[in-house]
């Protein structure tokens, strides 16, 4: 089991980790690709944890489909990978306004521990709704860094699988990454995890993706963040 107090900060993912947003977006991607036999495998291998365009291409070259990668500001729809993922996006947004958002409880309290310890933490995520989803679920101010879609965006980060975010949070946290701990549920993120040298990378398996989650270099796997507090 980890012990926290042997490092000095950790970044956490948020869909899935921090709130159970990941259902939300499973759900808009089920949709967004109702029509193209959209699998959980599909959604694991290729869209979960990756920036959302890029998750986009990686279904349809899955499927053989070839698109036109389009423009940020493209129409919701079917024209270019674009339009799929705002299309995605919208469906999430959608979601994400009909009811009230509430973190994990065991989340909330590894938090809650790490601000005992005065341990800094950041969040590192692929979605460009960041700010969105932890104003649901009223943690805007937890965090002493964000690293979301947008700000990859607009510094040209490489995404998920790639340890590039991950690296952006360490520098702006003062951390040399073998200090610090990434905790995912993705294998994307626990790839970019690995391939930063991050000093542990912490995975949360939600889903029956346990085996995939060690092969991907995760050092421990639990069910929920509760399971770390002795």
């Amino acid at each position: 089991m980890i012990d926290w107090r042997k490092f000095d900060a950790v970044l956490f993912d948020l869909d899935g980790v921090i709130t159970p947003t990941a259902e939300l977006h499973r759900a808009a991607w089920a949709a967004t690709f109702a029509g193209d036999g959209f699998t959980e495998e599909d959604y694991l291998s290729h869209i979960d944890g990756r920036p959302r365009y890029d998750g986009v291409a990686a279904f349809l070259t899955s499927r053989g489909i070839n698109l036109p990668w389009g423009t940020e500001s493209d129409a919701p729809g079917r024209s270019t990978i674009c339009a799929i993922g705002n299309e995605k996006d919208q469906r999430f947004n959608r979601l994400l306004t009909r009811g009230e958002l509430h973190p994990y409880t065991g989340s909330l309290q590894i938090l809650d521990a790490l601000d005992s310890m005065q341990m800094a933490y950041g969040l590192v995520t692929s979605s460009r709704n960041a700010s969105k989803v932890l104003a649901a679920a009223e943690l805007t101010r937890r965090f002493a860094c964000i690293v979301d879609g947008a700000l990859a965006s607009r510094e040209q980060l490489a995404g998920k699988p790639a340890p590039d975010t991950y690296l952006r949070g360490a520098a702006l946290l003062g951390v040399h990454p073998s200090r610090a701990v990434v905790v995912e549920d993705a294998v994307s993120g626990v790839l970019a995890g690995r391939s930063g040298e991050f000093g542990y990378v912490l995975a949360i398996d939600r889903g029956g993706n346990r085996a995939a989650l060690f092969g991907a270099g995760a050092d421990d796997v639990v069910d929920d963040l509760a399971d770390t507090i002795s």
